[in-house]
């Protein structure tokens, strides 16, 4: 008889804990469609970069324990796969792999002050991508960037690969090449929880708007709400202390980045309306050209069709926003 190993059991309770929370409030419930991309002060990087603080309440802790074992447990590459990829191979020789990323997003890679380790969907997926080549999820090295260095880190050769609820566009890889998509989201429009004017995007119509610079999100704005007056901050930070601040009327970023200030402070901001624009669709930034994209979208098939996208979703995000399903990972290479 085999024995259950320590992840069997996690997956058992897990499956229970979800059967528990029967029909509890699905994605409509913050508005999620299916995730974000932007959040940061200073050190961050989303279709614009990432950001929300490092501080956590008490209700909106990730599960630490279960996020590790987890990432621990992913799947690894065996020396065939890795030996036919020069850009594997490089990390492989290397012994560590080169990210760049934030530290601040609170779903998707905040650090935890406390252990000072990252925990997060893209932390998870970056962790679990060195395990996959070098056998250890914490060999990687992590360089902090912003929605405008992005491409300039993997140009000048500083990482591997960038993981930063990175927007997939044309534009940029004409600079980069991007493996995936790993996850996609559209624009979502914060507001004050008082804020009873502005419940859609037709409302933003001469209203003072806040958008993340280097994001998707001015471009958006520009398309969908010609009207209003844009107001361009460097950072998430920034752009949601001029809305508490009353500098502006609405902020809009991605969804999901969103979700992550909501999460974070409970009955302060609201989501005002549908969320609109484009399918944003998430990418992992890799050198331009790199054979790295056909070996990262292999890892991201694998982690996929075995579950862990799931279960990693659920435990950064799911089970923090009381969302009971994690929503259908979007397919590789679309």
């Amino acid at each position: 008889m085999s024995r259950m190993t320590s992840r069997d059991q996690y997956l058992i309770d897990r499956r229970h804990a979800l059967l528990g929370m029967g029909a509890l409030a699905g994605v409509a419930a913050f508005g999620l469609a299916g995730c974000s991309d932007e959040e940061a002060p200073a050190p961050a990087g989303s279709s614009s970069a990432s950001d929300d603080t490092s501080e956590e309440s008490e209700g909106t802790q990730i599960d630490a324990a279960a996020y590790d074992e987890l990432v621990a447990s992913g799947p690894v590459a065996d020396d065939a796969a890795i030996a036919a990829s020069t850009w594997a191979t490089k990390i492989k020789d290397a012994g560590t792999m080169r990210v760049g990323g934030v530290q601040t997003s609170m779903l998707f890679c905040l650090m935890n002050e406390k252990d000072n380790k990252v925990r997060g969907f893209d932390a998870g997926l970056f962790q679990m991508l060195a395990n996959y080549i070098l056998g250890d999820p914490d060999a990687y090295e992590l360089t902090q960037v912003t929605s405008n260095t992005r491409e300039s880190v993997l140009t000048n050769d500083q990482v591997d690969a960038v993981f930063a609820t990175y927007s997939i566009t044309d534009e940029r890889k004409e600079i980069i090449s991007f493996a995936g998509p790993y996850y996609t989201t559209q624009q979502g429009i914060l507001v004050m929880a008082d804020n009873s004017d502005i419940n859609g995007v037709d409302d933003l119509a001469g209203k003072n708007v806040a958008a993340q610079s280097g994001s998707t999100g001015p471009s958006v704005l520009e398309e969908y709400a010609p009207d209003a007056n844009i107001q361009e901050f460097a950072t998430d930070e920034e752009a949601r202390t001029a809305l508490e601040q009353g500098r502006v009327d609405a902020y809009v970023i991605d969804a999901t980045m969103q979700l992550g200030a909501m999460t974070r402070n409970p009955g302060k901001y609201r989501l005002a309306g549908e969320e609109f624009g484009p399918v944003d669709a998430y990418g992992i930034g890799l050198p331009h050209d790199s054979d790295g994209v056909a070996f990262v979208n292999d890892f991201l098939t694998t982690i996929e069709q075995d579950g862990t996208w799931s279960e990693l979703w659920q435990v950064c995000i799911g089970d923090r926003a009381d969302i009971a399903e994690a929503p259908e990972p979007p397919a590789i290479g679309a």
